[in-house]
């Protein structure tokens, strides 16, 4: 069985709700996890938007969290990772947590990106999302992801 990512609330490749874009509601849609590798120590999720390069100049990092508890099935809507013991990066806005899709000028696509990973990351909260790719590299074990669309209002 191999890792899964999937989201009750919109289908991959689908429109993301308005509710959880970052003019809205601004909270995370729900997650569903499945097909965890037995020998995983943590999860690492990451929102971000690859269409934002042609506008931004670069991958639009939404949402950075690891040392996610690998026994976790489901990432509930407006989850606080703090309370289970996940730590939280800086999202491209400047800010820790969730940072809802915001395009500035089309419908973009947004990818959920999980990895379960084979130790869990000595990265203090705040971190980068070059200082945590660079912290799961070589420790990979699985990977799996989900995409939606978010068109601006």
């Amino acid at each position: 069985m191999s890792l899964r990512l999937t989201s009750p609330a919109f289908d991959d490749g689908e429109p993301i709700p308005e509710r959880y874009g970052r003019e809205r509601e601004n909270v995370n849609p729900p997650l569903a996890v499945g097909g965890v590798p037995a020998d995983a120590k943590s999860l690492v999720l990451v929102v971000d938007d690859p269409d934002a390069e042609a506008v931004a100049g670069k991958v639009w990092n939404h949402w950075l969290v690891w040392n996610v508890d690998p026994d976790v099935s489901e990432i509930p809507e407006s989850w606080s990772p703090g309370q289970n013991g996940a730590i939280e990066g800086k999202n491209d806005y400047g800010e820790l947590g969730y940072g809802g899709p915001n395009p500035p000028d089309r419908r973009h696509r947004y990818r959920f990106r999980l990895w379960a990973l084979d130790r869990e990351l000595a990265l203090v909260a705040g971190a980068t999302r070059r200082e945590l790719d660079a912290a799961m590299q070589g420790h990979v074990l699985a990977e799996a992801s989900l995409s939606g669309t978010y068109d601006p209002s």
